[in-house]
């Protein structure tokens, strides 16, 4: 039975995400990873990102999408567990990707000036945050006016017979760091995103692409 969780209780919490994540980083490239990396291409894909983009990637994990990004741009990438990043730094190294930086950062607090970046990516990342409207916030903030945020996750899509399985696998998706009801709209409601285009990309239509354009002000 999931826990009961009063409004003041977040269902996640940073320790709790850092620490499940943490755990099994040794195993994500040939489990989640594995499962995964096509969808993070198609996203990569939908970024576009052009020569001499500064693109910034948030919850970056163990790095498998790295690869996918052109040599010309800047990358900078970021994830609150150390463990995964230590994969990445691997990576990073052993294809000599001198145009990507990575920094151990947390989402919700990300230390970098406003409209540091002309893209933002977030694959699987808005679903395991204790407070997802704060990172939202944060990627607005950090990416210009004009720029481009793409979000790969899990969206529910109110279809009943899904949200009865979201809801018997909360407890363990909750243990494993991320949560299963969270719905596109509720992601979007007071930011100045405007959705350009989004598409299933795993069956059930348990993952999503979503491309937008932030229209904030100057």
């Amino acid at each position: 039975m999931a826990a009961n969780l009063s409004p003041q209780t977040p269902y996640l919490d940073i320790t709790q995400v850092e620490r499940a994540y943490s755990r099994y980083a040794h195993l994500y490239d040939r489990t989640f990873g594995k499962l995964f990396n096509r969808p993070r291409l198609i996203a990569v894909e939908w970024l576009d990102a052009q020569s001499n983009e500064h693109i910034l990637e948030v919850g970056i994990g163990t790095g498998i999408s790295l690869l996918h990004y052109r040599k010309d741009c800047a990358i900078t990438a970021i994830d609150v567990s150390n463990e995964m990043l230590e994969h990445s730094h691997m990576r990073v190294k052993r294809h000599a990707l001198t145009h990507v930086t990575l920094a151990n950062m947390d989402a919700a607090d990300m230390k970098f000036a406003n409209n540091s970046f002309d893209a933002v990516m977030a694959a699987y990342v808005l679903t395991a945050v204790p407070d997802h409207k704060t990172v939202i916030q944060e990627m607005v903030r950090v990416c210009r006016p004009g720029g481009r945020i793409v979000f790969l996750n899990h969206f529910s899509n109110g279809n009943q017979f899904i949200g009865s399985m979201e809801k018997l696998a909360s407890p363990l998706c909750r243990h494993l760091g991320f949560r299963t009801n969270l719905g596109l709209q509720t992601v979007l409601d007071g930011t100045a995103l405007e959705v350009i285009r989004t598409q299933r990309v795993t069956p059930l239509g348990l993952g999503s692409i979503v491309e937008c354009i932030n229209r904030k002000e100057s």
